[in-house]
């Protein structure tokens, strides 16, 4: 039995939440992510705990990146003297698939979903030992998956 929600994005708990695959299919942006938490507010969880689940399908409805930035760090020495800093770094359109794909390594994952207005912006801890937000704008979100599994 699939299991889905609309415009529920709020309960669902998506920190640590591995990627597993990004897609664009037919003007829609979809990510796969495992590593789920399912809150007791969802309309599907009939439990009244915290479950989690793998494979879950995070579609926003003509979903389109509209910023991805590689944010910028700053290298310390042992004694706290600063040795480098490296500014956030707009990646260009045309880099976007690229990056995006290496998100799908197994090791990337989110750490926070945040909305704003139409805007959904994904930070992301990508497997490159880099952090990254991503910003979609899309009109609604819809979320499925397989099964409930014990937090």
């Amino acid at each position: 039995m699939k299991y889905s929600t609309a415009n529920e994005w709020e309960h669902f708990g998506f920190a640590e939440a591995y990627i597993s695959d990004i897609q664009k299919i037919n003007g829609d942006f979809l990510m796969t992510l495992d590593n789920v938490t399912i809150h007791p507010e969802n309309s599907k969880n009939r439990d009244i705990r915290q479950m989690r689940t793998n494979g879950l399908e995070f579609r926003i409805r003509d979903g389109e990146v509209t910023d991805l930035t590689e944010e910028g760090f700053k290298l310390y020495n042992p004694d706290g003297k600063l040795m480098e800093v490296h500014e956030d770094r707009v990646i260009s359109k045309e880099q976007y698939n690229e990056v995006l794909k290496s998100f799908c390594d197994g090791e990337s994952c989110l750490y926070s979903l945040k909305k704003e207005g139409d805007v959904y912006v994904f930070e992301i801890d990508a497997g490159n030992e880099r952090t990254y937000t991503l910003k979609v704008l899309g009109t609604r979100d819809t979320q499925e998956w397989e099964r409930f599994l014990n937090q």
